[in-house]
């Protein structure tokens, strides 16, 4: 189980993204681990919440929309994105700004 993400008083963006797995490992575990590992170094990167069963649910936080498209232009990040039909049957990516929190 993931902790809470400790973020900041708003304003600050969250990035959802919603997934319904494929069968299989194929590598996913691995790759999960080194890409968060490589987004906490990310400028702007927040925190990060996660929680699966049927469907997976994944917060990213970040402080403003250019480090956001600055993550997901990341050649490593990109990379991965290429392998998403191995890992995912269908996924949504949803971004929003976080206005309040308590």
């Amino acid at each position: 189980m993931s902790d809470i993400a400790q973020t900041p008083k708003p304003p600050y963006y969250a990035v959802i993204f919603t997934s319904i797995r494929t069968e299989g490992d194929n590598g996913y575990a691995e790759t999960a681990e080194r890409i968060l590992a490589l987004a906490r170094q990310q400028p702007g990167f927040l925190g990060y919440e996660s929680a699966r069963n049927d469907i997976g649910i994944s917060v990213s936080y970040w402080s403003s929309l250019e480090a956001i498209t600055a993550w997901r232009n990341n050649p490593s990040h990109k990379q991965v994105q290429s392998r998403a039909d191995e890992w995912y049957a269908d996924s949504r990516i949803r971004i929003c700004k976080v206005e309040r929190s308590y």
